[in-house]
């Protein structure tokens, strides 16, 4: 069957009129069904330049989110540098089994709905805290009192060495030697306080102004009792 219900016969018994008339009703047909697919066309166009359009500005919205998180995560980072900076300085050598660049980074899994600067703030608070110092006892002080006698036992015989192998105006550097001891018979024990003032620290212990006075007066007392007793033991 041909468009319009027609059948090649009917032509042939068609007149003239009629034929015509049907042939201009399929140009209108023709013509509409162009007209269709002109809009069809036309409303597929606008459609994929929306389209289009939406994703550039999803692009665009999509670059600029991945900027913020950049910018936000270079924060981050400086700010986990500085508080690793903080810390090292803080607690000194024993930052060095870590070594001295900050860590990498590491997600903890157990409280995944907090954002970095809630675990920023919480490092930030460790940091900065210092536990109390722990008060001094007995023992505490004896060993301090330890090092002033080590200070002064150290101190004489360094004082004797450096006196033996010290000249009487030979004209050389030996010559400088005696005073060279006295000062290092008088360094010992304010050494042993130095010394005594790391070990308090490393155990959290304060050292107050009557013990470094207790661990100076026990190394010059130590070192003097001994330097007589070297000197009265030495022949005359």
């Amino acid at each position: 069957m041909t468009q319009g219900g027609l059948q090649p016969a009917d032509f042939e018994t068609a007149d003239y009129r009629s034929v015509l008339r049907r042939l201009t009703t399929l140009d209108d047909e023709a013509a509409t069904m162009r007209a269709e697919a002109v809009h069809w066309h036309d409303e597929r166009v606008a459609a994929a330049k929306q389209a289009i359009h939406n994703a550039d500005e999803a692009v665009a919205e999509a670059e600029e989110e991945v900027k913020a998180a950049q910018r936000a995560l270079e924060a981050v980072d400086a700010r986990a540098a500085g508080l690793w900076s903080d810390y090292v300085h803080k607690v000194g050598p024993v930052a060095e089994r870590y070594g001295r660049t900050v860590p990498p980074a590491a997600i903890p899994h157990q409280r995944s709905d907090r954002d970095a600067d809630d675990y920023l703030d919480e490092v930030a608070t460790k940091v900065k805290y210092t536990a109390p110092a722990r008060p001094l006892t007995g023992g505490v002080k004896l060993l301090f009192a330890v090092f002033g006698f080590l200070g002064g036992v150290i101190g004489v015989i360094l004082h004797q060495v450096l006196r033996e192998n010290g000249g009487s105006a030979t004209g050389t550097w030996k010559d400088a030697l005696p005073v060279v001891a006295l000062l290092v018979l008088l360094a010992c024990p304010v050494l042993a306080v130095v010394a005594a003032k790391r070990v308090a620290d490393r155990r959290g212990t304060g050292l107050d102004t009557s013990t470094v006075v207790t661990v100076l007066i026990t190394g010059l007392v130590t070192a003097g009792i001994l330097l007589a007793a070297v000197r009265a033991a030495a022949p005359s």
